[in-house]
């Protein structure tokens, strides 16, 4: 049975529903306010808690933002691990796998644009987000690399730079589309940069 981190004892149901409403209300206030200038009175005022509440559950701000971290990963690992159904071409293959970061990079991109923002000074974090990136470039990696043992995808490419600059390139998409806002057509974005995948792999792709 799980207990709580800082009182030793099994969480109560009552305790379950304020410890959520506090991850939940401080997901709201550092994707409003960023990490530096969020304040634990203002998550607590948010989730209706009494401010004191706050420490029976968490040690710091860094310790809730690290929940509200935790759970944005289950969320992209979700959809990194997300594979198209047995059967499915390999450039279909590659369309789904883009379609999905993007969904998940859309409906996590300001929290994401925070953990960004301080991982360079957090090192946990720094290590939380290399983990988020990590699992959709190692996908790339093991989808390109059975694409050239069934001899479709080219052997003269250097497969884990590839996938980087790939997964690089569909971040990059990401970040200008839903933290910048540029304008696009969605249909547009996943098919140029399904194409640009697949060709950079050495897939043949239609005309």
């Amino acid at each position: 049975m799980r207990t709580n981190a800082r009182t030793g004892r099994p969480p109560t149901e009552r305790g379950r529903r304020k410890r959520g409403a506090l991850v939940r209300a401080a997901r709201e206030v550092f994707e409003e306010r960023g990490f530096e200038d969020t304040r634990i009175a203002r998550i607590t005022g948010r989730a209706g808690v009494a401010y004191g509440s706050f420490y029976t559950y968490f040690d710091s701000k860094e310790a809730v933002f690290h929940e509200v971290a935790k759970g944005v990963a289950g969320e992209m690992f979700d959809a990194a691990r997300s594979a198209a159904p047995v059967g499915t071409e390999p450039i279909d293959r590659i369309r789904h796998s883009t379609e999905r970061f993007l969904a998940a990079y859309r409906d996590n991109a300001r929290i994401m644009q925070v953990i960004e923002q301080i991982s360079p000074r957090h090192p946990e974090f720094r290590t939380l987000f290399l983990e988020i990136r990590g699992l959709f470039v190692e996908r790339i990696v093991t989808g390109t690399r059975r694409l050239q043992e069934e001899g479709l995808a080219s052997t003269d490419i250097d497969v884990p730079a590839t996938a980087s600059m790939l997964g690089g390139m569909v971040e990059h998409t990401a970040r200008m589309l839903f933290l910048y806002g540029e304008e696009h057509d969605p249909d547009v974005v996943v098919e140029t940069a399904t194409r640009l995948w697949a060709r950079g792999i050495g897939l043949a792709y239609p005309a």
